[in-house]
C-alpha cells in the first residue's frame, strides 16, 4: 500500500491509510540460527513432556546449559503455536461469531473408515526458519488423508487440505479438532457444515480427545523431521510426502494388529463408499 517512489511523503501516505509510521519503516529480520536451535529443542521437550509449561521448560533448558528465561520460552512457544497440555479452569474468551462445539467422541465406538476424521496443526523446524503442518487423519485406521504446509497460522491452508480429502475420499460423519481459532472460524466450520459433517471439538483441557493426531506428530518428528535438516520449504514438502507415503502404505501399527493404515482404511470402508 505504501509507495516509496510516490511524490507524496511517506508520513502523509501513512496518515491517509491510517497506518502507524513504524509499519512503513519496519524491516523484517530473519530468525537467528541460535534461536532456531532453541525453538527446536523446546519442541522436542514439548513432545517428551507435553504437560510442561514455560517455567518448567526454562528450568530444564538451564540444566542442559541453555540460560534462557521463562518469558523468552513463553514467547517462542506462542510463536510456534504450542502450549502446555493440562486441565485449565477457564479457556480464553472467543468472538461470539466463533462458537466452540461439544465433544462427540466420548463413549463412541469407532471401527469403520470415514466415521470420524481428526485434524490438528504442528510446528516443523528447518535450517532457516520453520513452517506449520496441518494434517487430517481417519480415526479408525490412523490413515493420513491429506496435509498442507504453511508459513503462517491461517485458516486457508487447513481448508485446502480438508477439501482435498473430501474430494478424494468422500465425507466423514464427524470431524474432530481442538478449539483453536483456525477450527472455530466461520470459514472452517462452514466448510464442514456445507458437506453435512457433524463438528466435534476437544473438551476443555482434554488433550486425550485428539490423542491419535498427537501420536502422529510424535512419529512424524522423531522418524522424519528431526532426522533431516530441511533446507527450505520444498525440501520439507518432499520429505514429508515421502514419509506419509511410508506411514500409510508400509509402516505397521501395533494398535492395528501390525497392519498398515492403508490396509485398515480400505478394508473397513462402508460398502456404499467402495462402490462410489
Amino acid at each position: 500500500m505504501i509507495d516509496r517512489t510516490h511524490a507524496l511523503p511517506i508520513v502523509r501516505q501513512c496518515q491517509i491509510l491510517e497506518l502507524a509510521r513504524s509499519t512503513a519503516y519496519y524491516q523484517a529480520t530473519p530468525v537467528s540460527p541460535d534461536q532456531l536451535a532453541l525453538m527446536r529443542r523446546i519442541d522436542e521437550l514439548h513432545l517428551e513432556h507435553p504437560f510442561g509449561e514455560a517455567r518448567m521448560l526454562s528450568k530444564m533448558l538451564k540444566r542442559a546449559g541453555h540460560p534462557v528465561g521463562r518469558r523468552r520460552v513463553s514467547t517462542m512457544m506462542k510463536r510456534m503455536g504450542i502450549h502446555a497440555l493440562y486441565r485449565k479452569p477457564k479457556t480464553s474468551t472467543r468472538h461470539p461469531a466463533d462458537p466452540v462445539y461439544p465433544h462427540q467422541l466420548r463413549h463412541l465406538t469407532i471401527t469403520r473408515s470415514n466415521h470420524v476424521w481428526a485434524a490438528d496443526i504442528t510446528y516443523i523446524p528447518m535450517q532457516r526458519g520453520f513452517v506449520y503442518l496441518f494434517a487430517a487423519i481417519d480415526w479408525a485406521s490412523r490413515r493420513v488423508l491429506s496435509w498442507r504446509l504453511s508459513n503462517t497460522l491461517t485458516t486457508d491452508f487447513c481448508m485446502d487440505a480438508v477439501q482435498k480429502a473430501i474430494n478424494r475420499y468422500g465425507t466423514p460423519a464427524i470431524f474432530n479438532t481442538n478449539p483453536g481459532c483456525q477450527f472455530t472460524s466461520l470459514d472452517f466450520t462452514g466448510l464442514l457444515k456445507d458437506h453435512g459433517i457433524q463438528i466435534s471439538m476437544d473438551g476443555q483441557g482434554c488433550w486425550r480427545d485428539n490423542v491419535f493426531v498427537e501420536r502422529l506428530w510424535k512419529s512424524v518428528k522423531y522418524e522424519e523431521v528431526y532426522l533431516h535438516a530441511y533446507g527450505c520449504v520444498s525440501d520439507a514438502r518432499k520429505g514429508l510426502d515421502t514419509y506419509f507415503a511410508f506411514y500409510n502404505q508400509r509402516r505397521p501399527h501395533t494398535a492395528l494388529d501390525d497392519k498398515t493404515p492403508d490396509e485398515v482404511y480400505f478394508d473397513n470402508l462402508p460398502a456404499l463408499s467402495q462402490t462410489a
